[in-house]
């Protein structure tokens, strides 16, 4: 016995004697406290530390086979004194100290057989009556199972960590694998295969330690019943347990496979999806037939719900980036289509806009482009695109022809569909010489009629699909819109050029004693028929009427009006006694023409001149116009207030007659708002005082052109050449000197 350092001398016997029964009865409640409990408990008598008693948890811990009792732990476990173990329980007996431990590391059993397990532990020393050291008293608790679960809890924060950060789906798979084949306490293979979207297939997903050529021949199996653990499980969406891979009917037709690659079992677990869709499938393979354990089945279960997390994160993810490649590719069409409708629609001849239709499809849509139409009933090819000059050489030298069969031209403008093929174009053409892959041929519609072919030809391996016949069809939808558009912008304009020639005076008549001149610029791009009007004829008994006016509003309405102001003066002129009446039987016709005429009003100048000796005698009224400017030869304007009402809003005109005498050199403007009215980019309007200024300042003695000249110079710089909003229009009257007599 060994005498513990500074203990107190031995008890008289009868203490000596109590103090033994207390310990037995404490050793006997020791006993009886561990004997049924899973910690471990056990006696060891002497510096040899030979095992008296243990409980079966002890057994259990140290393999299950060796339960001699009798024997010195040293012999018993020799794995132990390796381990420095022996040496803590020979100190406690030397020094009769306690000795703790906390999650000690242990390797229990020697050579294959041994294990790794963690145990937290009291080496205690066992007393005798005198204070001296008889032993050592062992308690402990194995917390192998927790120490795994802490490492499997720290493994599973960093696999759901790197599926926060949105690590590549492989990287976390894998990952998954290796930590489960290193927490395991047997050796067990891992792998990971994913679901084929349609849920018919199983790809390799993640199998770190399993042979490559094993991988390669299951990638791609088939879900089903039969097939391998993993396919069944996949098809029946619940767990497959194959202890014996060797005698299961599910392995038969990879057996042989199984057999190369070493395994003997196969645990597959379904991978599934939130809503139950099918992601893959989690399997642990074992060396030799074995039958897992529940805390395997629960292993299984929280990998399989981890895995199925990355994956729909994987999943969401691709969806995420296809959605904003599709965006994006929208995006890029929309713009380009914008870009392209811009650009087709900023001309407004029909020829310049199929060609820039040329322009655009290259390179965008194909490496070559060309752009046939049907005129006379024959094709024409009005633009070829191509990288090369000695290419749209070529494109340019070939033409289709109209009623060839073999001709994809031909046959896209005779059935108004498209046509796309991988191969050259039918028919004779310089395919050869172009390296022409493949062609798409699309029509050009104005509404059900094909008027147009638009070709785009592929070279070496550059292919047509779905999106790009989409795309062509789309651009030749609005190239067609955009000629339709001109063609019909260019008749209307003729159309709106002849009637508004029709509305105004052809030629000046020569009219004696007077020179007169003219100006006419109508706002807009011609469309429409401008509003504002002038004529010149004459009377009889020798006199000439003029007049100068503006109906409200624009186009044909305009028009109609502004024929029966004309006509209606023309009329009633020489019947009349003088330019108040005339402006009256005007006013009249205004205020009784159908609504379906017009409503508008009219402002009007209407006056006659008669030739005298000395210049022109004028008589003239005005209904609501711009007062007329009278330049006298003194370099001296100023502005005839005929007070006078519009025209077309009251039965009675309500005009108040003026007479002058224009001397020779002197003359008579006349002008609508749009001229006084202009206005320059911060909105001051150039004014009837400086277009009076401006006459005034014409040097010597103009005549009228050069007054309208002078007074297009002012307006133009005024407005720094800006377009007008309203139709602009001038008559200019002068008096000529007296001819000689012959």
């Amino acid at each position: 016995m060994t005498r513990v350092p500074g203990q107190q001398a031995p008890q008289p016997a009868a203490m000596a004697g109590a103090r033994t029964a207390a310990q037995e009865g404490a050793d006997h409640d020791l006993r009886a406290l561990f004997g049924e409990s899973s910690a471990i408990f056990a006696y060891l008598a002497g510096p040899a530390h030979k095992l008296e008693t243990a409980n079966a948890a002890f057994f259990t811990a140290i393999g299950g086979e060796r339960t001699e009792t009798g024997l010195p732990l040293g012999q018993l476990m020799p794995e132990l004194a390796e381990q420095g173990f022996i040496a803590l329980l020979d100190r406690v007996y030397r020094t009769g100290e306690t000795h703790t431990a906390r999650d000690a590391r242990v390797l229990l059993g020697e050579g294959m057989s041994a294990r790794e397990g963690f145990f937290s532990f009291t080496y205690e020393p066992r007393m005798d009556a005198g204070g001296n050291v008889m032993g050592v008293r062992v308690v402990g608790v194995e917390t192998t199972q927790v120490k795994q679960a802490q490492r499997l809890t720290a493994e599973h924060r960093v696999l759901l960590e790197q599926i926060a950060r949105q690590a590549p789906l492989r990287d976390v798979l894998e990952g998954m694998a290796r930590a489960i084949e290193a927490l395991a306490p047997e050796e067990v293979l891992v792998s990971v295969l994913l679901a084929d979207a349609d849920g018919r297939h199983l790809r390799h997903g993640a199998a770190p330690s399993l042979p490559e050529f094993y991988n390669r021949a299951i990638d791609g199996i088939a879900t089903g019943d039969g097939v391998g653990s993993c396919g069944t499980a996949a098809h029946r969406r619940q767990p497959v347990i194959v202890t014996d891979i060797g005698t299961d009917p599910f392995w038969d037709d990879f057996r042989p496979l199984a057999d190369q690659a070493g395994l003997a079992a196969c645990w597959s677990t379904p991978i599934l999806a939130r809503n139950g869709a099918l992601l893959g499938t989690f399997a642990m393979y074992h060396r030799t037939p074995r039958t897992p354990q529940e805390a395997d089945l629960a292993l299984a279960r929280v990998f399989a719900e981890t895995a199925a997390l990355g994956i729909e994160r994987h999943h969401a993810e691709t969806a995420r980036t296809a959605a904003e490649q599709r965006e994006k590719a929208a995006r890029d069409d929309l713009a380009f289509l914008l870009e392209a409708s811009s650009t087709l629609t900023s001309d407004l001849d029909a020829t310049q806009v199929l060609t820039r239709l040329a322009a655009t499809c290259v390179p965008k849509l194909a490496p070559l482009c060309t752009v046939d139409l049907i005129e006379n009933g024959r094709v024409r090819r009005i633009a070829a695109t191509a990288p090369t000059q000695d290419q749209r050489d070529l494109l340019t030298s070939h033409i289709p022809v109209y009623d060839a069969a073999d001709d994809a031209v031909a046959r896209v403008l005779a059935s108004g569909t498209t046509e796309v093929a991988r191969r050259t174009p039918t028919g004779p053409g310089p395919w050869h010489d172009l390296r022409v892959t493949g062609y798409l041929c699309v029509p050009l519609m104005d509404r059900d009629q094909a008027f147009g072919a638009v070709t785009l030809l592929s070279t070496s391996d550059h292919v047509f699909d779905g999106h790009t016949v989409a795309m062509a069809e789309e651009l030749a939808r609005r190239a067609a819109s955009a000629a339709r558009n001109a063609r019909q912008y260019t008749h209307r304009a003729a159309l709106a050029r002849d009637l508004q020639a029709g509305l105004l005076l052809p030629d000046l008549p020569d009219v004696p004693g007077a020179e007169v001149a003219t100006y006419y610029n109508p706002s807009g791009e011609g469309l429409d028929i401008g509003g504002d009007f002038y004529d010149v004829f004459p009377l009889k008994d020798g006199r000439w009427a003029f007049l100068l006016g503006d109906v409200c509003g624009r186009g044909a309405i305009a028009a109609t009006t502004t024929a029966l102001v004309r006509h209606t003066a023309r009329a009633v002129a020489s019947r009349l006694p003088g330019p108040a009446e005339v402006v009256q039987a005007v006013n009249e016709a205004l205020t009784d023409r159908p609504d379906s005429h017009g409503t508008g009003f009219v402002t009007l100048v209407y006056g006659q001149l008669t030739p005298t000796p000395t210049g022109l005698d004028i008589e003239l009224v005005r209904a609501g116009h711009n007062a007329p400017l009278h330049r006298q030869a003194r370099h001296t304007v100023h502005s005839l207030d005929a007070k006078g009402l519009l025209l077309g809003v009251t039965p009675h005109t309500h005009v108040t007659p003026h007479r002058l005498h224009l001397r020779p050199h002197e003359s008579l403007v006349l002008y609508t708002d749009g001229i006084s009215e202009a206005r320059r980019r911060d909105g001051e309007m150039l004014g009837d005082q400086r277009l009076a200024e401006t006459v005034a300042a014409l040097p010597g003695q103009p005549r009228p052109q050069q007054i309208i000249d002078g007074i297009i110079t002012i307006l133009h710089a005024f407005t720094d050449g800006g377009e007008t909003d309203d139709d602009q229009a001038i008559l200019v009257l002068t008096a000529t000197p007296p001819r000689p007599a012959t």
